[in-house]
């Protein structure tokens, strides 16, 4: 290898393959974060606006299910930060840590009973 950046662009190293890596887990980290900002997004158009515009009957299933995707919306959050910082000391020690199956399947039966209370109640009220 050569101290000329221009002769090395073809000389994939350690250092790169560590730089590509914790790139990745970053990117991985903003999923996260998008994840968790849409959780809380829909928290409010299901929660604030959809009562709105929804007309006559009961809101309260609305604002119920709004507060559902809050809190889903905290723990994509949470678990994103959590993982990532596990991930991050992982990197560092070489090391791999896979996303709990357990976690996979709650966050995901969650996700899923949400949406189908969601398609219910919106099915129902409008």
């Amino acid at each position: 290898m050569t101290n000329d950046p221009q002769r090395d662009v073809g000389e994939p190293n350690a250092v790169d393959a560590s730089r590509r890596t914790s790139l990745a887990a970053e990117r991985t980290w903003l999923a996260w974060w998008r994840t968790g900002l849409g959780a809380a997004a829909v928290a409010v158009g299901v929660g604030r606006i959809l009562p709105g515009v929804a007309g006559g009957g009961a809101h309260w299933p609305l604002r119920l299910l709004g507060l559902g995707y809050g809190a889903l919306a905290v723990a994509v959050l949470v678990i994103g930060g959590v993982r990532q910082n596990r991930v991050a000391e992982s990197l560092r020690r070489g090391a791999y840590d896979q996303l709990s199956s357990g976690l996979v399947l709650w966050l995901t039966a969650s996700a899923v009973a949400l949406a189908l209370a969601t398609l219910a109640v919106v099915a129902v009220t409008i």
